[in-house]
């Protein structure tokens, strides 16, 4: 993700869960309790394989090494899954703020930028939905689409940040 032409950095990176770090709805895709067998993958109560977007282990890992904060913003319905999604991931370490709970993204951005103390103009967040990528581009975040088919891509993400340096 590095890249010598990035100067000006976000000093936050908020992502939504369904649809953006995985593909699926956390609450209706899959079945809890989820559980990691001995192999690593994790596994819902009807014993299918829950999948990632397969660039997310790597995208996340990279920001948190080059120092990034990093946050979640997900509007699921089913945040004690989600959160269980993370842990067996592995993922919970990457996250410094999580606004995981039904109800609007701008709820969860205002909990997020108080919490975090960072201007909404410092933040980029990427999400599936274009009504949270419209709501939330007008508090001054650079908003990134996410497309159910990829994900979030380690090429998303490296545009993004670019995009956030020319600012």
């Amino acid at each position: 993700m590095a890249s010598s032409e990035v100067r000006k950095r976000p000093k936050l990176l908020v992502f939504d869960l369904d649809y953006t770090l995985w593909p699926f709805w956390v609450d209706c895709h899959v079945e809890p309790p989820f559980k990691k067998k001995s192999n690593g993958d994790v596994i819902d109560s009807l014993l299918r394989k829950i999948e990632h977007y397969p660039d997310v282990p790597e995208v996340l890992h990279q920001l948190h090494k080059e120092g990034y904060t990093l946050a979640i913003a997900s509007r699921t319905g089913a945040p004690k899954d989600a959160q269980s999604l993370l842990d067996l991931f592995g993922w919970n370490k990457y996250f410094s703020y999580k606004e995981m709970y039904p109800g609007g993204k701008k709820t969860h951005f205002s909990r997020i930028q108080k919490d975090s103390g960072v201007e909404y103009k410092d933040m980029i967040f990427f999400d599936d939905e274009p009504r949270n990528i419209r709501d939330i581009s007008h508090l001054g975040v650079l908003a990134v689409r996410i497309y159910e088919e990829t994900g979030t891509t380690k090429m998303v993400v490296k545009e993004a940040l670019e995009e956030f340096s020319k600012r």
